[in-house]
């Protein structure tokens, strides 16, 4: 039985770059003979595409889960072509073709070989052992995941620690809070001092965005709301651990308190450093060398970082001990959903990219004057707030994009005159991500793992009232001390 999950595992991991690959070079010999509409001449209509994959995403596992789990792949490849046939017939098959390999070349190669090899290589680092479940301890594990998500990603500290977190705390009554707070700082707010942290800032850095700017302009605004999420938490987690009969019996306890912890799959540190030495290097090497395919620019920094991630992934899978990933539960479901999903979402954003930037002229012109003041500069607080809220029910990374194009799209700027916009777009991406489940990838994910251990986790609506009565307000401080 072990052995055909492995094979499947390594059929799934074959398929999955089998796709990138295709999907690469299909774009490679569409050659773009048309040119690109100007984003002024797109009607709101053309944006119909991407608010339909986005609203699918946010609604259809609510009102249809098992359709959207059969089918998601189906539902998101109807969106995209819903988008890309009308363009071929309006503007022509080279715009058509130019707009796909822009979207694959650029955004969705590089996006999604970073998350496959950030979710690879933490997938394969086990952590085994029991700690007791106090309040130090799960405060102590917070910050722990908070500090790893900007180095490992949110989803790759997620992964790491939400078992060790869910075995301290098995012999315990009332623990939903503590994977509620879990989401709020491990899977959402320590993930925003890197492009490595979040997708929202990876996609910046794809599009310009140096590796260290968000370090030095969100290092205040997360040390401010990590501080004060892990102060309330504390407080809470001592309330219930107090309360009589809080504590199981120790011959209840389903895995008793271990006297020490082990890691197995150690050496995959050492790939999780590549990792990060690879995205620095594209950000810091610069060769001038770009080649043309499909009319998409392709530097060679890039290219080598892709394809060393590639083989980082590789050799992860290689080097594991098999007990490692079968002691995480290791998946290739989430990558596939996220992959499948995330294709549509960079088809089908092109348009709404074209109209954002083309600005007073475009369909989204009424956007630009709500984030922007009587004097004609943005209005830094109202990004912070459309980005975030946006951010809480669609995936925080799409809308990332659309404000960062709302603002310009021009990274050296926005990085320099336009600094504080950039950073309070970056901080309601990433922040607001954790106001309910769908708002960012690793918040189902931790849910699912949690209710699957026997957690009984708030429902959507439940969940929404946590973040109402304790973000909403930490968001509002926020505000008043930093945008």
């Amino acid at each position: 039985m072990f052995e055909r999950k492995a094979a499947c595992a390594r059929n799934a991991a074959a398929g999955a770059f089998a796709v990138i690959v295709a999907g690469w070079s299909s774009c490679a010999w569409a050659a773009s003979t048309g040119t690109m509409p100007d984003g002024a001449l797109l009607g709101p209509g053309w944006a119909v595409p991407f608010a339909g994959i986005l609203l699918s995403i946010a609604l259809f596992p609510l009102i249809a889960p098992v359709l959207w789990h059969r089918h998601f792949g189906k539902i998101a490849a109807a969106w995209a072509i819903a988008f890309l046939v009308p363009f071929a017939y309006a503007f022509g098959a080279g715009a058509a073709a130019h707009s796909l390999a822009h979207a694959v070349i650029a955004e969705y190669v590089p996006f999604i070989v970073l998350l496959t090899a950030l979710y690879t290589v933490a997938g394969g680092i086990c952590v085994r052992g029991a700690l007791h479940g106090s309040p130090r301890v799960n405060v102590a594990l917070l910050a722990l995941g908070t500090a790893l998500a900007s180095i490992m990603g949110t989803t790759g500290a997620a992964m790491l620690l939400i078992r060790p977190l869910l075995r301290a705390n098995d012999n315990r009554q009332h623990v939903a809070h503590v994977f509620v707070f879990f989401i709020f700082l491990v899977a959402n707010a320590g993930g925003s001092l890197s492009p490595l942290g979040d997708p929202p800032l990876f996609l910046g850095f794809l599009n310009g965005v140096s590796f260290f700017w968000t370090t030095r302009h969100l290092a205040l605004p997360m040390l401010f709301i990590c501080a004060v999420l892990l102060a309330v938490f504390y407080a809470l987690d001592r309330y219930y651990y107090r309360r009589p009969g809080e504590e199981r019996e120790a011959s209840l306890d389903p895995s008793p308190d271990s006297i020490g912890i082990a890691i197995e799959g150690k050496r995959n540190f050492v790939l999780l450093a590549f990792v990060i030495g690879l995205v620095l290097m594209s950000g810091l090497w610069k060769p001038g060398i770009v080649f043309d395919v499909a009319g998409t620019p392709l530097a060679l920094q890039d290219a080598v970082r892709d394809a060393a991630l590639v083989v980082v992934t590789l050799v992860s899978l290689a080097i594991t001990p098999r007990t490692a990933r079968t002691g995480n539960a290791f998946s290739w479901a989430p990558m596939q959903e996220v992959a499948k999903i995330f294709g549509a979402i960079f088809v089908t954003i092109a348009p709404v990219v074209m109209m954002l930037r083309a600005g007073e002229h475009g369909a989204f012109a009424q956007v630009l004057h709500l984030v922007t003041g009587a004097d004609g500069r943005p209005i830094d607080a109202m990004y912070f707030w459309a980005t975030g809220i946006l951010s809480s029910f669609l995936d925080n990374a799409p809308t990332y994009l659309v404000f960062f194009n709302l603002v310009g799209g021009d990274a050296q700027v926005l990085m320099t005159a336009g600094a504080t916009t950039l950073a309070a777009i970056s901080a309601g991406a990433v922040f607001m991500g954790a106001n309910s489940y769908i708002g960012n990838a690793p918040n189902f994910m931790v849910k699912a793992i949690a209710e699957s251990r026997g957690v009984r986790m708030p429902s959507f609506f439940g969940y929404l009232g946590w973040s109402a009565a304790v973000l909403i307000p930490v968001f509002l401080l926020t505000t008043w001390l930093f945008f």
